[in-house]
């Protein structure tokens, strides 16, 4: 999954704005590296790579982007959860 090229373009966050997203390719978490993607408007963190209870789940902003991810990508994202 080339998760850069997913959020090159202008997205509709949770927040309502359309906006392009902050890429952070490098978070750490208990958990291991997160690639993570922020809203410049609301500045909410999203990992995009796994669900991580540190971050907001990507699946919340799929919500408005139901093209974002293939649903191989979406069972992918919930496969390689952290734990809560």
């Amino acid at each position: 999954m080339d998760l850069n090229g997913k959020f090159q373009n202008k997205l509709r966050c949770i927040c309502n704005e359309n906006i392009v997203f902050e890429i952070i390719e490098d978070i750490e978490c208990d958990w291991g590296s997160h690639f993570v993607v922020q809203c410049s408007k609301c500045e909410e963190l999203f990992s995009a790579d796994c669900e991580c209870p540190a971050f907001s789940n990507i699946l919340s902003l799929l919500e408005n982007n139901p093209l974002l991810y293939s649903d191989t990508e979406k069972s992918e994202y919930l496969t390689n959860s952290h734990p809560k």
